[in-house]
């Protein structure tokens, strides 16, 4: 889904529509139940590989996150009824992982799930890339040259809100 050409400059990214932040990931609680987290583990690649293979879901860039126990993922969608129609169609792989989660996990301790959304309404976005290939909001929206009324977080905020 990425281009990872690395752009040797100071860019920020640009929306036209507010966007959805969704953070989701699983903790190992236990490592030794090897049996427990590892089909865990396993389904977010292929939810992934799903998401990606179909752009009008509304996904519009992923990226991972690792910790010592931790696995996650950033995603930003187009809206949170594009990630709710997701998670809750029938014809697509998170809802069977979820049913399959709860029967074999449920809330034994032994694997930790969790997920947060934020619905960012266009005016509070601001970004910043600095050598770096296209990256997150750099993905999702429009890559502008980070000068002028786009030099700071500040102006670059002032700028979105409309203010002067």
């Amino acid at each position: 889904m990425d281009d990872m050409t690395l752009r040797a400059e100071r860019l920020c990214a640009e929306t036209t529509e507010d966007i959805v932040v969704f953070a989701i990931g699983m903790r190992i609680n236990r490592f030794w139940k090897l049996w427990k987290w590892l089909p865990v583990a396993r389904e977010m690649p292929k939810m992934l590989k799903e998401q990606e293979a179909d752009p009008s879901i509304g996904l519009l860039s992923t990226r991972f996150m690792f910790g010592f126990r931790n696995i996650g993922v950033l995603q930003l969608w187009r809206s949170t009824d594009d990630l709710n129609a997701y998670a809750h169609s029938t014809g697509r792989l998170h809802l069977d992982a979820w049913k399959r989660f709860n029967a074999r996990i449920g809330t034994s301790g032994d694997v930790g799930i969790w997920h947060e959304t934020y619905s960012v309404p266009k005016k509070g976005i601001e970004s910043i890339f600095v050598n770096m290939p296209p990256y997150g909001l750099g993905v999702a929206g429009e890559l502008c040259p980070a000068r002028g009324d786009r030099a700071s977080a500040a102006k670059r905020l002032q700028r979105r809100s409309g203010g002067s």
